[in-house]
């Protein structure tokens, strides 16, 4: 795991609330009862716990531009990172025509991440709800896969309106799950090391899937794949996703066959030439490449309206 200070970007995640309805959410949208907002005096203090971190700070949700206060949010971004070039966002085009304004205003084009999900032929997002541990029993050895994380590898500690954690993952867990929430958001919080990481990964790292090599599906799906330790979870927390039946139990069987390398056991969880979260056992699994290699920028990529997505999303057309 690398340590905080050494990443590339850490996100500001202003709001869970989203217009579209993806398959394996990485913010698990769809299982919330409630949506939450940062107010500004939140997005305040946030930015300025970052005072010293060089790399760039995203703006992030759910859906951002659905925060009521968004204009302001980005003027917040200007004032506390003068540097347009530290400053990203990523956004599923939610109203574009009334937003693109002011998200090139305050945000170098380049540096905004825009998926709209609307190529139904692309985007893939890996399962994120079935616990490792219940997949694999060797204590050792999920440490290992959870060391080798690709989403810690290669994205983003985050900052949620329950505290600040290593992983976004694993604040957008505590959000669904109404856990006991993350670090005083405070000056300097950012210079924690993987040791201080412990306790949340002992949270929300055993009960997460995302470093476990696995087939990656569609995100235009209408279900989530859960093991039976989550899915308990998940009926705690009354989630509509759930009560609406889409949530689909998976075969821990089926998932520790994908483990299996050519010597008949589970893989090692040696990391791939990267370093950056793959494993050599498994080249084909590179769950980071969530949809075509072209980065976008503004809408092209697809055909489907947002409501489209989001009755495919839901099951409700094919």
């Amino acid at each position: 795991m690398r340590p905080i200070k050494d990443v590339d970007v850490i996100q500001i995640d202003i709001t869970n609330a989203c217009h579209l309805s993806c398959a394996n959410c990485t913010r698990f949208v769809g299982h919330h009862n409630t949506n939450f907002y940062l107010s500004l005096e939140q997005i305040e203090n946030a930015l300025k716990s970052l005072e010293g971190f060089t790399g760039h700070i995203g703006l992030m949700g759910g859906e951002p531009c659905l925060h009521p206060q968004f204009e302001e949010i980005c003027k917040l971004y200007e004032k506390y990172i003068p540097e347009k070039e530290r400053r990203e966002i990523w956004t599923a085009g939610y109203k574009w025509d009334k937003y693109k304004d002011i998200i090139y205003k305050y945000f170098n084009k380049e540096l905004v991440s825009y998926n709209d999900h609307s190529n139904p032929d692309e985007g893939q997002h890996q399962p994120l709800l079935i616990a490792i541990d219940e997949v694999i029993k060797d204590k050792e050895l999920m440490y290992k896969f959870i060391d080798n994380c690709w989403v810690q590898l290669r994205w983003s500690p985050v900052i949620t309106n329950r505290g600040a954690f290593f992983c976004e993952v694993a604040g957008a867990m505590d959000a669904t799950f109404q856990d006991k929430g993350g670090w005083e958001v405070t000056k300097d919080w950012w210079k924690k090391e993987p040791k201080d990481f412990k306790e949340q990964i002992e949270r929300f790292c055993t009960k997460c899937s995302a470093c476990i090599p696995m087939p990656v599906p569609n995100n235009h799906i209408p279900y989530d794949y859960v093991s039976r330790g989550n899915l308990e979870r998940l009926k705690k927390i009354n989630s509509p996703k759930l009560k609406d039946g889409r949530v689909k139990v998976v075969d821990i069987k089926e998932v520790r066959k994908y483990l299996i390398g050519i010597d008949g056991k589970i893989s090692d969880a040696t990391p791939d030439e990267e370093g950056r979260g793959g494993l050599k056992s498994h080249p084909q699994w590179k769950p980071w490449v969530y949809r075509g290699e072209e980065d976008w920028h503004a809408p092209g990529e697809g055909y489907l309206s947002a409501k489209d997505v989001r009755n495919m999303q839901r099951g409700y057309q094919k």
